[in-house]
């Protein structure tokens, strides 16, 4: 299996020196991810694209720093409208909105992840990793309250983790017929930020651990 994988920054490339893959920085966010994303696909084709890198994990979740959250879904889950008067604000989604991300079928912006990842999961997880396995959330904004936080894994169930760039990896390769996959280290839970809590270096090495168990399956 050919695999692109698709990190934010070449810190989190380095992590992944010498993996048996196509390694690409495309920069912060999903837009950054997706035209990176289509970009590689035009050049050569793969068999499978990966958004890799750290996360933070949602309440509930049951994840902690160092563990790995794979996807089940990749979700941009701040597509739609916000109404309602101070106070009160209701998040709209884009179905509610009549709204498509594509042009030519209903589309919300929330993306199937690859058909192995539930397995992979149960693999990792036999081998003594804890993984989460869910809904992966993409934002342009970094949740910073525990109050958005739950209201966002009130919206998409079961959400394990929330990155900057994975919908917008799983847009592009789908559009190209190619499965994806979201592979995230847990550096932090999401919510009030406190980058001294944050732990880096285990959640770099969770998602090589996340990498190599798929390149190696």
């Amino acid at each position: 299996m050919k695999v692109l994988i698709i990190v934010a920054t070449a810190g989190e490339a380095a992590r992944l020196a010498g993996v048996p893959a196509h390694v690409v920085v495309s920069g912060v966010g999903a837009v950054a991810a997706a035209l990176t994303t289509q970009q590689e696909l035009m050049r050569e084709p793969f068999d499978l694209v990966v958004s890799a890198g750290i996360g933070g994990a949602y309440p509930g979740s049951g994840l902690h720093p160092g563990d790995l959250a794979l996807s089940s879904l990749m979700a941009q889950a701040d597509l739609g409208a916000v109404d309602g008067l101070p106070g009160q604000e209701t998040f709209l989604p884009l179905e509610e909105l009549g709204l498509s991300v594509q042009p030519d079928q209903l589309n919300t912006g929330i993306f199937p992840a690859w058909s192995g990842s539930h397995a992979l999961a149960e693999r990792l997880s036999n081998a003594g990793l804890r993984v989460g396995y869910g809904p992966a959330l993409t934002l342009s904004t970094v949740t910073g309250s525990l109050e958005v936080a739950q209201a966002l894994a009130a919206r998409f169930p079961g959400a394990v983790c929330e990155g900057m760039e994975g919908a917008g990896v799983a847009h592009a390769a789908l559009r190209w017929g190619v499965p994806a996959l979201e592979v995230r280290g847990i550096s932090n839970p999401v919510g009030p930020r406190d980058r001294a809590a944050w732990k880096l270096g285990e959640a770099l090495a969770a998602t090589r651990r996340g990498v190599e168990a798929l390149l190696g399956w």
